[in-house]
């Protein structure tokens, strides 16, 4: 079993994109399963929609959300340790999650996630993959 972490506030329209396609992704892999970060009362209705990606997911409340256009530096002083972005990337360093997902601000999450994960000995910068 595969567990990514989602921070479902990212992108310019957030949940109601992010949770309809983590939707898609579970009928075609059901050996994924998600953990979910957002505001409750944004990403709690869009969920009730998809009663099975719901069985297969974890949802937790984060109040603050990075904006797309937060400076990294601004992400990291304000969302760091309670923005949904944050606790995605968290969730791998502590294991609870094999990999992070965000549609979010680039830049923020670069600087969320070099800060968090940091990188091994021999690597000086991280590396981006569009696909």
């Amino acid at each position: 079993m595969i567990r990514i972490s989602i921070d479902a506030m990212g992108g310019d329209h957030g949940p109601a994109v992010v949770i309809p396609a983590l939707m898609t992704v579970a009928t075609r892999r059901p050996d994924i399963r998600f953990v979910i970060y957002g505001r409750e009362e944004v990403v709690r209705p869009e969920l009730a929609k998809f009663p099975k990606l719901a069985e297969v997911s974890e949802f937790f409340h984060c109040e603050i959300a990075v904006r797309m256009d937060d400076k990294p530096s601004q992400a990291l002083r304000h969302g760091r340790w309670k923005s949904s972005m944050w606790k995605a990337v968290e969730a791998v360093k502590a294991g609870t999650a094999d990999a992070c997902i965000s549609a979010g601000n680039t830049g923020a999450l670069m600087a969320m996630s070099k800060f968090c994960l940091r990188t091994m000995a021999t690597i000086e910068r991280p590396a981006i993959a569009a696909l």
